[in-house]
C-alpha cells in the first residue's frame, strides 16, 4: 500500500532533485490509476457479457431439465406419496403413538410429496415448564399437534415441542435441495389466519416457492403443466380445511380438491370410496377446471400391523375398485397412507403403487 501523504510531503533539497522527485510522484500516480482502471475492466468483463451468458444459458438448461423429468403432464395428471399426520413420527419427537417412522425430512428423502399435519396455537405455561423441570419451557407459538397442545404429553403433543415454521423450513430446505421437486402440505387448521400469516413469515424462502392456483387462473385455464411450476421455483403448493386464508397463498381444499371418507374403519374393512364432503363428490365436474384428488387410505387407529395388511394389495385394488370408478375413471393425485414403507408380502407399496399410477397413461 502506497501512503499517498508521503507523495505529498515537499522535498528539501536542490531544484532538481525536486523535478526528479515531482516526476516520481507522476509516474506513481499514473500507475496506480493504469492499475485501478484495469481492476475495473477485468471485473466489468467477469460480471458483464460472462455472467449474462452463464444466466442465458442456466434458464434453458433448467427448462429443459423439468420437461425431461415431469414431461408434458399437468398438476392434475401426477400421483403422489402422502403420509397421513406426517408429524407424529418416532424421530422428530417422542410420541407414544405414531403415524410414520421416520422425520419429516427422511419422509422427503424416501420419495414422499405429500404431508399431512395438524396446526394448532400453545399459549406459554409457566406451569408446565416448572413441573417438566424445564423441558417444556416454549414460547407460544402455532405447533403441531394431535389434540389440545397441553392435554396429554406423547398423545396430543410429544417433547421437543414441533412448530410449524420449523417444519415448513424442513420441506423448503428440502425443495431447495432437488429443484425438480413439488410438495404439497395439508393442514388440518386450529388456528387464526393471522397466526398462522405471522408462522409462515418465519420460513425463509417459503414465500418465493408457494404455489398459487389463484394467481395462474387454473380455474380458467387448468392446472399448469409441472415443468412449468418447476420451471417457476413455484414449488410448494399449501391447502388448509379453512376458507379465510387463500390472502396467504393458502388454499381452501374444499375448493380446489375432493377428498374420499379418510377412514377404513377399526377393521379396516370399510373400503368403499364415499366423498368427504356430500357437496363434492368425488366425480365433480367443473367447466375448463379439474379438482385434485386426494384419497385416504387409514384407519381410525394406527398400528405397524395394520399398515402393513393395508399398504400392498389392499391399496392397490381399491385403487381400481372403488376409487378410480366413484371418481369418474381418475386415478387419485395424492395417496395417503400410515407407515409409508409397510406393506404386505404382495410385492406392492404404497410407493410402488404410486409409481404405476405415474407410469399409467
Amino acid at each position: 500500500m502506497i501512503d499517498m501523504d508521503m507523495l505529498r510531503l515537499p522535498f528539501r533539497g536542490r531544484p532538481g532533485g525536486a523535478l526528479r522527485k515531482g516526476r516520481a510522484r507522476r509516474t506513481v500516480v499514473g500507475l496506480l490509476l493504469l492499475a485501478l482502471l484495469s481492476t475495473a475492466f477485468t471485473t466489468a468483463t467477469a460480471t458483464g457479457p460472462a455472467a449474462a451468458a452463464a444466466t442465458s444459458t442456466a434458464a434453458p438448461a433448467a427448462a429443459a431439465a423439468a420437461s425431461a423429468r415431469w414431461g408434458d403432464r399437468r398438476l392434475d395428471d401426477v400421483s403422489f406419496l402422502t403420509t397421513h399426520n406426517a408429524f407424529t413420527n418416532y424421530e422428530d419427537s417422542r410420541w407414544s403413538s405414531v403415524n410414520q417412522s421416520e422425520s419429516v425430512r427422511s419422509q422427503l428423502d424416501g420419495g414422499v410429496r405429500g404431508l399431512s399435519l395438524d396446526t394448532h396455537w400453545y399459549e406459554r405455561s409457566t406451569w408446565l415448564c416448572v413441573i417438566s423441570f424445564g423441558s417444556d419451557c416454549y414460547p407460544s407459538d402455532v405447533y403441531l399437534c394431535h389434540g389440545d397442545c397441553k392435554a396429554f404429553a406423547g398423545a396430543t403433543y410429544a417433547l421437543p415441542r414441533q412448530s410449524l415454521h420449523g417444519t415448513l423450513q424442513t420441506v423448503v430446505d428440502f425443495l431447495a435441495a432437488h429443484p425438480q421437486e413439488v410438495v404439497t402440505v395439508f393442514l388440518e387448521d386450529y388456528v387464526s389466519a393471522d397466526r398462522l400469516s405471522r408462522s409462515l413469515d418465519r420460513v425463509g424462502g417459503l414465500r418465493e416457492m408457494l404455489i398459487r392456483p389463484d394467481e395462474w387462473g387454473v380455474r380458467q385455464n387448468g392446472w399448469p403443466k409441472v415443468a412449468d411450476l418447476v420451471t417457476s421455483g413455484k414449488r410448494l403448493l399449501i391447502f388448509s380445511d379453512r376458507s379465510d386464508r387463500e390472502h396467504l397463498g393458502v388454499m381452501y381444499d374444499r375448493s380446489w380438491t375432493v377428498s374420499n371418507y379418510w377412514s377404513l374403519g377399526d377393521l379396516g374393512n370399510d373400503t368403499a370410496c364415499v366423498s368427504r364432503w356430500p357437496d363434492v363428490p368425488l366425480d365433480r365436474q367443473e367447466p375448463g377446471f379439474r379438482r385434485l384428488f386426494t384419497m385416504s387410505h387409514h384407519r381410525n387407529v394406527p398400528t405397524v400391523l395394520t399398515a402393513a395388511l393395508d399398504n400392498g394389495a389392499k391399496l392397490r385394488n381399491r385403487i381400481a375398485e372403488q376409487c378410480r370408478p366413484a371418481a369418474g375413471g381418475r386415478d387419485p393425485n395424492f395417496v395417503s397412507v400410515d407407515f409409508h414403507r409397510l406393506s404386505d408380502s404382495s410385492g406392492h407399496t404404497p410407493a410402488s403403487v404410486v409409481a404405476e399410477l405415474d407410469a399409467s397413461p
